[in-house]
């Protein structure tokens, strides 16, 4: 299909999302796939169909940012987080500066939430977790789950800050508190800085290397000098030293100071 470049350029003059980062074939298979789904024949008309529905920009948006969360997903990373991770970094900081990067619907900054309440009280917690996808903050902000992505939560977090309201579940305001849900573009917008833990997963695995390179040196300026960035199961870095990180366990990365 025909018309790829030019649909990149206009939409990323149209909402800031600038495909070039991400791989190039992954991208148009997605995509196309929707072009298809909308019966539509070619970009130039699939870009005045998300320019006339929002229904269909809506679409666009959420499938662009591949919302597959989960509370506690790879649970053996969270244990990692629980009994190493944390307890390094409460030994530097007593108070932690946590940044959520590509949040999706909520699940992650939350069981980050519940874990840090077998370190700290809840009023001494706060969560900044930000994606792009608007859709995804909006879910996330209001807090319903469903029982399938609550697997792999301990059952303690489950009974202690959950209600069940027909099939679903809805997390606790307690929680949901301490979580400051931003919009933001990892691409484009500026980065928090002095972050203790940045924890972005299953999300670099979509961009191209040199996209990854430009992340990952700005993670590295935004953690504070003994933090630590998470990244996914799929995700180790290859040569970290390239970026000034340095593994502390798998999947856990700190600064070269």
């Amino acid at each position: 299909m025909e018309g790829y470049n030019l649909f990149k350029e206009r939409i990323y003059k149209k909402i800031g999302i600038n495909l070039s980062s991400y791989k190039e074939r992954q991208m148009k298979r997605r995509i196309e796939s929707l072009i298809t789904r909308n019966n539509i024949n070619s970009y130039e008309d699939y870009y005045e169909a998300l320019n006339s529905n929002s229904g269909i920009l809506d679409e666009f948006i959420n499938y662009l940012t591949i919302n597959v969360s989960e509370f506690y997903r790879n649970p053996i990373q969270w244990d990692a987080l629980e009994n190493e991770i944390i307890p390094h970094l409460l030994k530097h900081n007593n108070k932690l500066k946590i940044w959520s990067a590509a949040c999706s619907t909520g699940e992650e900054p939350y069981s980050l939430v519940m874990l840090l309440t077998k370190f700290k009280s809840l009023n001494d917690i706060s969560i900044i977790a930000t994606d792009i996808d608007k859709g995804a903050l909006a879910k996330a902000s209001v807090g319903i789950y469903s029982k399938k992505s609550l697997d792999n939560l301990p059952r303690e977090f489950v009974q202690k800050y959950f209600v069940q309201i027909g099939e679903s579940f809805k997390i606790a305001e307690e929680i949901k508190s301490r979580v400051v849900f931003k919009h933001s573009n990892l691409l484009e917008d500026k980065y928090p800085d002095n972050c203790d833990l940045i924890i972005c997963r299953n999300v670099m695995i979509y961009f191209t290397e040199e996209t990854k390179s430009q992340l990952y040196n700005k993670f590295y300026n935004s953690l504070n000098n003994n933090g630590v960035l998470f990244v996914g199961s799929t995700e180790q870095i290859i040569l970290p030293h390239r970026y000034k990180l340095t593994p502390i366990k798998t999947f856990f990365y700190t600064k070269i100071v």
